[in-house]
Order: C-alpha cells, then sequence, then structure tokens
C-alpha cells in the first residue's frame, strides 16, 4: 500500500505513439491492481503520473498493460516503464521495446516466461527450476502457474516465430512469404523502410539514366566504364580505378578488400598446380618463397562445376582459378602465376597466366579471379556466413529465449532488423528473375547448388577469427590490416560477452542446468543450421567458457564480420572491371589472341555493370539510422553492474578506434571497415 509514481516511454520512431487507450496493472506477490488509467501514449515522449494504491500488493513482480482500440487499430512502441514505489522499495525499470497491437495484452497470451519483470528481483538465472514461472492469459486474466517438471518445459514455452525452408540443403530462415508476414517486432520502423525503398527507386532511376547516356558512346575501350562512373562513389573507388590493373592492388585486395576470408599460407604447393614442361624457373621461385614462408594461395576451387547463368538468352561463364602469390620483404603481396582453371581429363595441363606474358592476357586472366572472387564473397562469405547464420541465430533466440533471459538481452540488440532484410533479400535479390538472376553469373540457380557447397564447409571455427586466421597461417602477417583489427575487435567483444555472461551464471553448474539456454544451443545447431555438430558447433554448452566463446561468435558475426564484408562493396565494385558480376566469353585457353576486343567482350555489359554498380552502392552505404557497434539505445540490463560491463565495452571500443585512426593516417590506403564507429550493431542491409 501507499503512492506509486510511474513513468511511460514512448518510442520516438514514426508512428510509435498511438491514440488508443492503455491500461496498467501493477502485479505484486500478493496481489494486483488496476490503475485505471486512461493513458495516450505520444511518439518520442514519457508520461509521469502518480497512484494511491491501498492494498498490499507485496514485492512488485511485473507490469501488466493492455492497449484498447475502437475500428482501427493504432499501434504503440512502448520502450519502457519505470516503476518508483513506497519509501522501502527501490525503482524498477521492465523494459519493454516492442510493439503492443489490436486488443493486445501484455505479457503476451502465448506461454513463456514473463518477459517484464522487474530486473532487481528477477533478471538472472541462478534460482531452480522449479522457480521458472510461465504465464498463460484465460479471458483476459493472468494466471502465474510453477512449471515444476524440467520434461514440460519445451511444451510451456509457444515458440514463435516459425522456422521455414527457403531451399533445400540450406540453413532455415523465418517463415515470411514478404516482409509484411513478420512479426511488427521485426520489421524495420518507418525512417528505415522510407528509406531503403527510396534508395532503390533513386539507385534504379540512377541505372536508366547511365544506361541512356552509354547509348550515345560505344562500350570499346576500358574508359568507356567510365561513362558509368559517375554518381555514388568515393575516394577509394577513384583510386580503385586508376589502379585497378596494378597487381599490388590486386594482391593487396586479398588482405584488405571486400574479402579477406580466402587467403592462406601455403605449406606446400596445391596438387591441382600442374607445371608443363618449361616452367622449371617458375617452380624454383615458388619452391623458394614456400621455404621462405611467404608463398600464400587464393583457391576457388568451390566454383568448380557450378552451373552458369543464361541472362537474356546470352550464356555466361565462370571459372574456378587459383592464384599463388608471393609477399616480398616489403610486404607488399604480388601474384605469380593463374591457373583459371583445374586439370580435367579433357585438360589436364590447363593453361598457366604469368606477369610476363602479354599485358592484355595477364590482365584478363586476374578478371578471372576478380570474378570468381565476387561470387565467392557474395554468397559465401557475406550471404550464408553473416546474414544467414545472423537470421538463424535471431529466430532461435526469438523461439528459445524469454524476454528476460539474460542472454536474451545480450543478443536482442544485435539482431535487430535482420529478419526483415533477409526476407527483403530473398524476395528481391535472389528470387526467380531478381537482380542475382540479372546480373551475375552464379545466378539462374548456380547460385543455390555454390550455398550447399559452402555450407558443408562451414565450420564453427571458421567463424571465430582467433582459430579462422591460424588456420590459414595470417596470424602476425605484415599488412594483414582486417585479421588485425579482427583479433582485437574478437577480444574486447569476448570481456563484453564475459562480463555480462558472468553476472548471471556463477558457475559452470549454472550453465549445465539452464534448459532454455540448452534448448537455444540445440535450436541452433540441430534445426537452423541442419545438424551442423558434425561440424564443430555445439548441441550443448558444459562450462561458463564455452557458452561465452559461442556468443562472442554471434555477436562478432551479426556485427564486425558483416561489417567487414559489407562495407567495402562501394570501393572495391564501383569500378566494374575490378570485380565483374559476371563474365560473357569462356576463359582464353592461349595468351596471343586476347585483345581489347576479347576482354571487353568478356567484361559485363551496359545494363549488367550498371546493375551492380546500383546494387553495390545500394549495400555498401553508410545507413542513415545506422546504431554504431555497442551503443545501442534500448537499455535491456538495467542492473548497475551489466550496465558497467556496457560502459567499459564502449570504453574499449573507442580505445580502438583512435589506434586504427592513428594507423590509417600513414597508410595510402587506409582500412576502416572495422573501425567500431562504422561497425552496425546489427545486420540491417
Amino acid at each position: 500500500m501507499g503512492r506509486y509514481r510511474i513513468r511511460v516511454a514512448t518510442g520516438a520512431a514514426f508512428f510509435a505513439g498511438s491514440h488508443d487507450r492503455v491500461q496498467l496493472w501493477l502485479v505484486g506477490a500478493r496481489g494486483e491492481t488496476d490503475l485505471e488509467l486512461q493513458l495516450l501514449p505520444a511518439r518520442g515522449q514519457e508520461k509521469e503520473f502518480e497512484h494511491d494504491i491501498p492494498e498490499d500488493l507485496g514485492p512488485l513482480q511485473f507490469v501488466k498493460l493492455r492497449k484498447h482500440h475502437s475500428l482501427v487499430d493504432n499501434a504503440w512502441f512502448c520502450d519502457h516503464i519505470t516503476v518508483q514505489g513506497p519509501v522501502a522499495f527501490q525503482e524498477a525499470t521492465f523494459p519493454c521495446y516492442r510493439w503492443v497491437q489490436a486488443d493486445s495484452v501484455l505479457p503476451p497470451g502465448r506461454k513463456q516466461r514473463i518477459g517484464c519483470v522487474p530486473e532487481t528481483s528477477r533478471e538472472g538465472t541462478e534460482r531452480k527450476t522449479s522457480d521458472i514461472l510461465v504465464t498463460t492469459h484465460i479471458q483476459g486474466l493472468s494466471v502465474v502457474p510453477p512449471v515444476t517438471d524440467l520434461d514440460t518445459l519445451p511444451e510451456a514455452l509457444s515458440p514463435s516465430p516459425s522456422w521455414a525452408t527457403w531451399k533445400e540443403g540450406l540453413p532455415l530462415t523465418i517463415a515470411a512469404g514478404c516482409e509484411d508476414d513478420l512479426p511488427a517486432d521485426m520489421r524495420f520502423h518507418e525512417e528505415k523502410r522510407l528509406d531503403f525503398e527510396g534508395t532503390l527507386k533513386a539507385g534504379a532511376l540512377e541505372m536508366v539514366l547511365k544506361r541512356v547516356y552509354t547509348l550515345l558512346s560505344s562500350w570499346n575501350c576500358f574508359e568507356d566504364f567510365d561513362h558509368i562512373f559517375w554518381g555514388q562513389k568515393n575516394t577509394l573507388a577513384e583510386k580503385v580505378r586508376q589502379r585497378w590493373q596494378d597487381d599490388e592492388l590486386f594482391g593487396y585486395q586479398f588482405l584488405n578488400g571486400t574479402n579477406p576470408m580466402l587467403l592462406r599460407r601455403c605449406t606446400s604447393l596445391p596438387s591441382r598446380l600442374v607445371l608443363p614442361s618449361g616452367m622449371e624457373e617458375l617452380r624454383t621461385q615458388l619452391e623458394k618463397e614456400l621455404q621462405n614462408s611467404s608463398l600464400f594461395e587464393a583457391d576457388f576451387i568451390l566454383l568448380d562445376g557450378i552451373p552458369a547463368n543464361v541472362i537474356r538468352g546470352e550464356k555466361q561463364y565462370l571459372a574456378a582459378p587459383l592464384v599463388m602469390l608471393k609477399m616480398d620483404t616489403s610486404g607488399k603481396l604480388l601474384p605469380m602465376v593463374i591457373q583459371i582453371q583445374p586439370p580435367s581429363p579433357s585438360s589436364p595441363t590447363p593453361p598457366l597466366f604469368l606477369p610476363s606474358d602479354p599485358p592484355l592476357a595477364w590482365l584478363l586472366a586476374k578478371s578471372w579471379v576478380r570474378n570468381s572472387d565476387f561470387q565467392l564473397h557474395q554468397l559465401q562469405y557475406h550471404l550464408l556466413n553473416t546474414h544467414l547464420l545472423a537470421e538463424v541465430i535471431a529466430v532461435a533466440t526469438m523461439r528459445c529465449l524469454p524476454g528476460l533471459h539474460p542472454v536474451f538481452k545480450l543478443l536482442i540488440p544485435h539482431i535487430r532488423y535482420t529478419m526483415e532484410i533477409n526476407t527483403r533479400a530473398r524476395t528481391q535479390l535472389l528470387p526467380d528473375g531478381g537482380i542475382f538472376d540479372k546480373a551475375v553469373s552464379t545466378g539462374g540457380g548456380g547460385h543455390v547448388h555454390l550455398l550447399r557447397r559452402a555450407l558443408a564447409q562451414l565450420t564453427y571455427c571458421s567463424l571465430c577469427p582467433p582459430n579462422n586466421l591460424a588456420d590459414r597461417g595470417l596470424l602476425g602477417t605484415p599488412g594483414a590490416l582486417y585479421a588485425c583489427d579482427a583479433l582485437r575487435l574478437w577480444e574486447i567483444t569476448a570481456r563484453y560477452v564475459e562480463g555480462i555472461i558472468h553476472l548471471f551464471y556463477r558457475g559452470d553448474d549454472v550453465v549445465r542446468g539452464d534448459p532454455e539456454l540448452q534448448a537455444w544451443c540445440r535450436e541452433i545447431t540441430e534445426v537452423g543450421l541442419c545438424q551442423a555438430q558434425n561440424r564443430g558447433f555445439p548441441i550443448s554448452f558444459q562450462s561458463q567458457n564455452q557458452l561465452c566463446h559461442f556468443l562472442t561468435m554471434c555477436v562478432f558475426t551479426c556485427t564486425a564480420q558483416h561489417g567487414a564484408i559489407n562495407q567495402g562493396q562501394l570501393d572495391w565494385y564501383a569500378w566494374v572491371p575490378n570485380a565483374p558480376c559476371t563474365m560473357r566469353m569462356p576463359p582464353p585457353t592461349t595468351k596471343e589472341d586476347v585483345t581489347v576486343a576479347t576482354v571487353m567482350g568478356s567484361l559485363p555489359d551496359v545494363r549488367q555493370a550498371c546493375l551492380q554498380m546500383v546494387i553495390t552502392w545500394h549495400l555498401g552505404r553508410r545507413q542513415p539510422d545506422m546504431v554504431p557497434l555497442g551503443h545501442h539505445k534500448e537499455k535491456y540490463f538495467s542492473d548497475p553492474k551489466a550496465k558497467s560491463v556496457l560502459n567499459q565495452f564502449q570504453t574499449d571500443l573507442e580505445n580502438l578506434e583512435r589506434e586504427i585512426t592513428a594507423r590509417n593516417e600513414q597508410l595510402d590506403l587506409p582500412y576502416e571497415y572495422l573501425k567500431p564507429s562504422l561497425i552496425e550493431n546489427s545486420i540491417t542491409i
């Protein structure tokens, strides 16, 4: 009994407020009371009021709210509710950060552990399983029974959202045919939607203008690409245009371009590299670099046998090249030899291309490598290893973890907008007749075959930079800026995750005894990733360290790794010859016959090149509503210790930012994709 002060905060997004009435109840251990309010929440505002309650509610357990509506529903985005009770009662914050729709009641009617419980009293996991509460609404009332049987827990948690199969043999996705089918809390806010759809229309208009402009010009030499190289570009893209034919820039991209994930240090000469007679000098050079641990390779064998696209009746072409590179004493990574296709029964000794070959033949060989890199980058390392993996994490989190769970609170800022951007990719970028089919050599079905192969190679260790970089022999490699920054960010993220997890899991036995956490782990590995335990993914957590490592991988994938893979598209792909999306002629089998017409006839045509420029600008540009890593506005954790951990995370990121900025000032080509201020807090594009 006594006077309670209640503050209700509404989100600042467009249309977050509502003209519908909102009703609130305070629920304590000994009773509940209807506050009898006629609250009309306004966008971006916090409304405060006081209420005298004659009953003894006991310790406050949760807040229940209901939004009424008349003829037309007007959804309300509730940020949080804060309650200050009588003198001895500590202030409690109830995070919400979700849309309240229709004539709905929160906590919602589906069974789940209560998601709006004060953190001061209920947050955490150190309690007996029999103390876990679920809530069931019967005719608008809230009944709170205890769950005492471990075996009944999964049935007590009604999973939502549902899984779906996008393509057989690929990770599962959310069940949504289009973005309108998604739960409201997984949708873009209105500002994001307007920007996303507006820039697509602007990009389409720019493409039309460029195609009209190029009708007045020929398309017969490299300079003709200048006719479409206007509009959205930047300083680095301009440098790429000027230097794309240089071997040094070609090699640099394997370390620090938009796809730094393929290069590895050689421990032996690849078996597919068949050196014909007359190339003894090349063998000697390769073996010398091998002995000096300065020999590297980039092998695109995953593309071998993938069916190529047919665009507007014209066959496109794919290759599976191998590149051997050396690192010289100045730290430059330079190509030594390119094998465009692997040996086959019809060509047991495929031609090898060398820097000493005729310039156009060497340039065409490098163009084939860059085209192959485009395919693996976009499909294996971008779509599969970040977007689809993040969606599996997101769906499993929403299905298995209640809003009160500390792992839910840790991850929820890092899955913002991911379900909608992926749904839009499946309906706009990757469907039959979509952009991929219109412009990319792996379109038309080849992309699905490639994704299946890539999934078979996706291991848990490959997603963790300390393991991945060690396996590829890149630890301590001079000039490997992605590797350096990725390791630092992994360490900083790991400290943040450990700080949060150790607040709520005080021992390995608590980890093992959390049924929701264990169900979440199985949902990711066995369901979402289609039985990935044989590739090193866990099916249970047995210790704090194991849990922290997995969560670090989750956060890193949804933030830093996606930033490293996504942000460079505008820089490296805007000048189309540097990363052609398709090749229109088969790979060369001789060197002397390669002419400018051969190269231009192989590179994308005007329509394909315009599509490539538009989509890479749309995907690679900085988002106007971008939330930097670690700076999410939602305060899911109100515990002072958790806030302190987040503050330290932000401080560590700021220190790294200064280090990277100072380093980049000394570089001709600054590497900025892993600057914390440029890394988005989730996959939103």
